[in-house]
């Protein structure tokens, strides 16, 4: 203030931390107002869930329907916002030049990407109290520790996470968007979540059963199906695909 009533502007930039929460709220409200983002991560997995817990279409073995799916479709929505709908979202900034202009902002490059992650694990947040609340209602029965179900769904998310930036950032944004979505049901089909591994040839599961869909799908439902404690081989998994896969997208990650 250099006189009574005057006041002297102080340009700058916000501090860091509010410049990151900030993006994230931006990215969240992006996400949420997208239809085909709301399509993968809330419509789809609900109704698989609500679909093949009332439908007996495919054989989930002993118990109830939904105590074999509720832990797959967590998995699948996990998968449907850290992997598709991020690579998806990432790759159509990186084409029109958002991705660019943000990076020449005052946020730095690991500020808008941490703002990512917050907006994805945001977003995850939603889908499993949804998605929880809808399995309570189809009389699922959940049991084990929820800090071995806390530790699969981050590993999780950084394994997922790592492969879609890294898809969004080597790719064009066409080519991402096939891609990423010829992923999402291939892996669903494939990876545990509403077709047990033991119904494909044993060849086929040895290789499938190191998918991260399947580490993880595989992991709650040991924890949450069977009470089963720390799941150190489907941890391991995960850990090595989020290390792969984030590692590869900071190195090879083109912003324009």
């Amino acid at each position: 203030m250099s006189a009574a009533g005057t006041y002297t502007p102080k340009p700058g930039a916000a501090p860091l931390p509010r410049m990151i929460a900030a993006q994230a709220a931006l990215e969240t409200k992006m996400l949420l107002r997208n239809g085909e983002q709301l399509l993968l991560t809330v419509v789809i997995p609900t109704l698989l869930l609500v679909l093949f817990s009332a439908v007996d279409i495919v054989d989930t073995g002993e118990g109830k329907a939904v105590d074999f799916l509720a832990p797959g479709v967590l998995a699948l929505a996990v998968m449907s916002t850290a992997f598709t709908g991020q690579a998806i979202a990432t790759g159509f900034e990186r084409r029109y030049g958002v991705l660019k202009r943000l990076g020449a902002s005052p946020l730095p490059r690991w500020g808008l990407m941490t703002a990512k992650t917050l907006s994805v694990l945001v977003t995850e947040v939603l889908q499993i109290v949804l998605l929880t609340v809808i399995a309570f209602t189809l009389g699922w029965s959940p049991h084990g520790n929820p800090v071995s179900v806390l530790l699969l769904l981050v590993l999780g998310t950084a394994a997922f996470s790592g492969l879609g930036l890294l898809m969004a950032g080597t790719l064009k944004a066409e080519a991402t968007l096939a891609a990423a979505n010829l992923v999402f049901l291939l892996l669903l089909m494939g990876g545990g979540v509403i077709v047990p591994l033991d119904k494909f040839p044993d060849a086929a599961q040895s290789v499938l059963g190191l998918l991260p869909i399947s580490a993880l799908s595989d992991g709650l439902r040991d924890v949450l199906q069977h009470g089963a404690g720390m799941p150190w081989g489907n941890l391991g998994i995960l850990a090595v695909w989020a290390v792969l896969g984030l590692g590869a997208a900071a190195k090879f990650f083109r912003w324009e």
